[in-house]
């Protein structure tokens, strides 16, 4: 495709798996398959001789597993993954290898069209910077699906479970709020009151309601009071934030 922005490499022992994978891409004319592969070897050969900005990776092939290929290689020599698979149960591993995202076969329309979105993201710099960070695995009715911590906006307690709040998305992470507190919180995660855990990149301005309590507004739109035990705590967080962000903005 002379319009393609980006070389992509599909790697799947099964070939109505390719042919699948490449009927999805075609509705992308910004990416083009450059080779198909049924194995490891031919996986790194290709990403040799071929230097694609993408592969989708099968994880169960001949010889050399999809988390072998990314060894032998290294992550840091990988272009963006996007791992293929009829199993759900190695979510966690393919996040630990870096993938981009992770896609259950078969994989709906919609469900590959976010993954391409994500994909423009990061070829077009806009996830690089932000370096290698974490992410949430959730299970939804379309499969597994990695969630990088940025695009969270809060999080909020639902008896056993956690309720992920993306935009106008939300999913269930049968998690309970405190324990996923304990992973995220290095990254900018603060407690707004005993069920409402924010990001606090998303909040776009304090105010207060009638009754004198803190209300973050969030850049979704969303309101979360803070309650007034926590309030202190969760100010200092968001000065400190946009304290941070200012020196950043000077010294660019």
């Amino acid at each position: 495709m002379p319009n393609a922005e980006w070389k992509v490499v599909v790697a799947d022992d099964e070939p109505a798996a390719r042919r699948g994978v490449r009927q999805l891409i075609a509705a992308f004319p910004d990416f083009a398959v450059v080779a198909e592969c049924r194995d490891g070897a031919e996986v790194l050969d290709a990403l040799d001789s071929l230097r694609p900005d993408v592969v989708f990776l099968d994880i169960q092939m001949p010889g050399m597993s999809g988390f072998d290929v990314i060894r032998q290689r290294t992550p840091d020599r990988m272009p963006a993954v996007v791992f293929l698979t009829a199993y759900d149960q190695f979510a966690l591993k393919a996040f630990d290898a870096q993938a981009l995202d992770y896609l259950v076969k078969p994989v709906t329309q919609a469900r590959f069209a976010t993954t391409m979105k994500r994909l423009r993201q990061q070829l077009r710099g806009s996830l690089r910077s932000r370096g290698r960070e974490q992410a949430i695995v959730v299970s939804t009715a379309r499969g597994t699906l990695v969630i990088p911590l940025h695009e969270i906006d809060w999080i909020e307690s639902a008896d056993n479970y956690a309720r992920i709040r993306a935009g106008n998305r939300s999913y269930l992470l049968r998690e309970s709020l405190g324990a996923l507190e304990e992973k995220i919180r290095a990254s900018g995660f603060v407690r707004a009151h005993r069920r409402a855990l924010v990001r606090i990149d998303a909040v776009e301005r304090l105010t207060t309601n009638e009754n004198g309590l803190c209300i973050a507004v969030l850049t979704s739109g969303a309101r979360i009071p803070v309650s007034r035990r926590r309030r202190a705590r969760f100010l200092d967080a968001v000065r400190s934030a946009r304290t941070s962000s200012s020196r950043r903005s000077d010294s660019a």
